[in-house]
């Protein structure tokens, strides 16, 4: 029987914190930052935690369900 693989983008993209909350990285923070507000970066900063309409199928792809 092969082994089940994890999606290897949602790994690169999805980091589960200790509490089980599944956190990523918002866009729009990687280039043409000069015409971005100050606010706007520093809210890009902070990590965006998945929904929890999505958590289910994130969960699937990382094969924590």
């Amino acid at each position: 029987m092969p082994k089940v693989k994890t999606n290897s983008s949602a790994k690169k993209r999805f980091k589960v914190t200790g509490t089980g909350e599944i956190t990523y990285q918002k866009s729009f923070k990687r280039h043409i930052l000069t015409k971005k507000s100050t606010k706007r970066k520093r809210h890009l900063r902070v990590d965006g935690k998945v929904a929890a309409a999505n958590t289910p199928f994130v969960k699937r792809l990382l094969r924590l369900r």
